[in-house]
């Protein structure tokens, strides 16, 4: 091909003309590549690879760009928000516990009135009833009783975190799903760089994208479920956790600003944390044992105090694994809930109640003393110490 080339090359004009105007099916196309290549390199002129290489030389390497900042001012929002939601949420356990007890009391008297309406007829209703039922349907029927029996034998506890470890895995299974990324990214995770500050603020801790990190956080929930809704009650639990949520979030938001690492967060661990905190702060010398190691146990206050040490390391150290100052923030409010927090906040509801009892019966606002009988914030009568 080459050697072609050449002789073409030098060949006389008339010659290269006749041989232009041949038939198409008799030219090479080969050559015409090799041709055009000719005549591209021939454009080229060298001064000006000569300048390329000289600016290529004398060219600085990119300078990478600038971190992210997140003014002061944008702070203040998200903190307006977290003392409201704070609010709102201790507001409403303490109206929906006023229910509960309510709802309970009147489920106590139907009852009682109900005991001298049943009598024998009673059994052969059901007796006749199960009769005319087919295979399937008592087998499907047993298994519904199956599992309320399962469901009575957990504790309030156990029952209360299941509905949040079931929002849990609706949300996780919703990073599945490709056409959601876009808005699970907006909404569930938190970002003090971001638009949307305050509303990623609570569902960012409702939010995992790798199931370990979810089973992770939710078996420690489960594990101190029971300690802690025993301590302060379903509803109180309930706003706790959430305002834990928030709050270890707007420390997360304090400490990325602060320091100039932005980088968005989620995941429940902040209020899991808070829960362990509480529960280990209410019982220091309780026992808890290690998965992996059973036969190793240590007290819950030395356990309480080997984490906060972990993750006050990974804050000042710089660690990314996890979220150091949502862990920290989640804690040092479990810990301060449960020594002040519910005197300061918790045992000074009953002026917001009696409004929502005026509200509720405006005919008989004098039926409930205001100097009512107290409870102990489960719900049962306050028991002198």
């Amino acid at each position: 091909m080459a050697w072609r080339g050449c002789i073409v090359k030098w060949a006389p004009t008339n010659l290269i003309i006749a041989k232009n105007v041949a038939p198409r099916a008799s030219r090479v196309q080969p050559y015409n590549q090799v041709k055009r290549g000719f005549r591209h390199e021939a454009k080229k002129p060298e001064t000006k690879k000569g300048n390329i290489n000289q600016e290529t030389h004398n060219a600085s390497p990119p300078e990478p760009p600038p971190r992210p900042t997140v003014p002061l001012q944008k702070l203040f929002k998200p903190l307006i928000f977290t003392v409201g939601f704070t609010g709102c949420s201790f507001g409403a356990a303490a109206i929906l516990q006023y229910e509960t007890i309510k709802s309970r009391v009147r489920i106590l008297r139907d009852e009682e009135s109900d005991k001298f309406l049943q009598g024998s007829a009673d059994m052969v209703h059901w007796h006749d009833w199960w009769n005319q039922l087919t295979g399937f349907q008592r087998q499907l029927i047993l298994l519904m009783s199956i599992a309320d029996d399962l469901w009575s034998s957990l504790t309030e506890g156990q029952k209360t975190v299941t509905g949040i470890i079931a929002v849990n895995a609706a949300v996780l299974c919703c990073w599945r799903i490709p056409s959601l990324q876009r808005s699970m990214l907006k909404y569930f995770t938190s970002n003090p760089a971001s638009k949307r500050q305050c509303l990623p603020m609570v569902l960012s801790c409702f939010s995992h994208y790798s199931i370990i990190h979810m089973m992770t956080n939710m078996y420690v929930l489960w594990t101190f479920s029971s300690g802690i809704v025993s301590l302060l009650g379903r509803e109180q639990f309930v706003a706790v956790y959430m305002s834990a949520g928030v709050i270890s979030t707007m420390v997360s938001y304090v400490w990325k600003t602060f320091s100039g690492r932005i980088y968005p967060s989620l995941g429940a661990s902040g209020a899991v944390m808070a829960v362990l905190a509480a529960v280990c702060t209410n019982v220091p010398e309780a026992k808890l044992g290690i998965i992996f190691l059973p036969m190793v146990s240590i007290t819950a206050g030395n356990a309480l105090k080997a984490l906060v040490a972990m993750d006050t390391v990974g804050l000042l150290l710089g660690w990314r694994l996890v979220d150091h100052a949502a862990h920290l923030g989640g804690a040092l409010f479990g810990a301060w809930y449960v020594t002040y927090g519910h005197k300061l906040i918790w045992s000074k509801r009953e002026p917001l109640v009696q409004i929502w009892h005026d509200i509720r019966s405006p005919g008989g606002g004098g039926s409930r003393p205001r100097g009512g009988p107290k409870t102990d914030g489960r719900g049962g009568p306050h028991r002198p110490n």
